[in-house]
């Protein structure tokens, strides 16, 4: 009698268990096919600070512009110890970092230094994974450098309510005729993040890029002026402010509204690079682009490779001192 007892207790516990998860299917996942570091798993339960690294400044150099500007990315061993030296930012700061990328197939949100400096080996070997890409990735046990939508899935999936990031993309250059417009955006209309970033990239049309955000993520005028990544203000007006505080953060949570929340932490004036110029070695760049037929993945980072190479490293210096 015990043991049936017993029995029909186990059985109804494992209906139980099914059908939380059911009803919370991404706990179900993040516990059966994301792997969590230990440092970052400890830190989730304890409510401590966490904040998520994309890695693509780790294997595609180029779509984080605060560290590099070439096509390929940065070379091993660079890319390494500038990885390294993102999570020690980070970890100077207070909180633990959780660099995302999904390895063999397997999505792993916090990697260690081995599994930092593998990935920085494998450089450009690693595709380069939007959330479009991610299913595909794992399926074939592939090896991928989360980009700005990919790591926001992953952390949201996770619990961890913060990213940081260099330039945000958005919509591309006449992309009123061509639709390119960056996942960035999507995601952060479904995705409940806080993204910290130096700006939108200035190689994008950023009037547009601004209306899009509009739809879904909190906007504010104020009178003072929102560097635009490297970008000095070129005209005296009321720009929009991307603002989130941790007070927003916590009631866009709460009221589970599953948007993101972008913060704008603008490169300090007297390190900004003048708008002229980079205005002029984009609209050189967008040209040589058109040229040679570059569009789509491959086209971002080709302009952001043009452009510093057309400033003379201007670009560049002001990217990096954006930190």
């Amino acid at each position: 009698m015990a043991a049936s007892s017993s029995s029909s207790s186990s059985s109804a516990l494992s209906r139980l268990s099914n059908i939380q998860n059911h009803l919370n299917p991404i706990d179900s996942l993040a516990k059966n096919l994301v792997k969590i570091s230990p440092e970052v798993s400890e830190a989730l339960s304890h409510g401590h600070a966490v904040v998520a690294l994309e890695s693509t400044i780790i294997s595609h150099g180029a779509d984080y512009t605060v560290f590099f500007a070439c096509v390929q990315g940065m070379p091993y061993p660079q890319n390494f110890e500038t990885a390294k030296e993102v999570e020690a930012i980070v970890r100077n700061n207070g909180a633990v970092p959780a660099t995302i990328a999904i390895l063999e197939g397997l999505p792993c949100v916090g990697l260690s230094t081995e599994e930092l400096e593998r990935l920085a080996k494998l450089g450009s070997k690693a595709q380069k994974t939007a959330r479009r890409d991610i299913a595909h990735v794992v399926a074939t046990r592939g090896n991928g450098a989360t980009t700005v939508s990919a790591t926001m899935f992953f952390a949201s999936m996770v619990g961890i309510p913060v990213f940081v990031t260099g330039g945000i993309g958005g919509v591309h250059r006449h992309g009123e005729h061509t639709m390119d417009i960056s996942s960035d955006l999507t995601e952060l209309g479904r995705t409940p993040v806080a993204v910290i970033s130096a700006g939108i990239k200035s190689i994008l049309d950023i009037p547009r890029t601004l209306e899009k955000l509009m739809e879904f993520v909190l906007l504010l005028i104020r009178r003072m002026s929102f560097r635009l990544f490297s970008l000095k203000p070129v005209a005296p007006r009321c720009l929009v402010v991307l603002i989130a505080q941790k007070i927003v953060l916590d009631v866009n949570m709460k009221l589970k509204l599953g948007s993101g929340l972008v913060i704008g932490v603008p490169i300090p004036r007297e390190h900004a690079a003048s708008g002229r110029v980079i205005e002029s070695a984009i609209q050189s760049a967008l040209r040589e682009a058109r040229e040679k037929n570059i569009t789509g993945n491959a086209e971002t980072p080709f302009l952001l490779a043009r452009v510093n190479e057309l400033t003379g490293g201007l670009s560049l210096a002001s990217s990096i001192l954006s930190l």
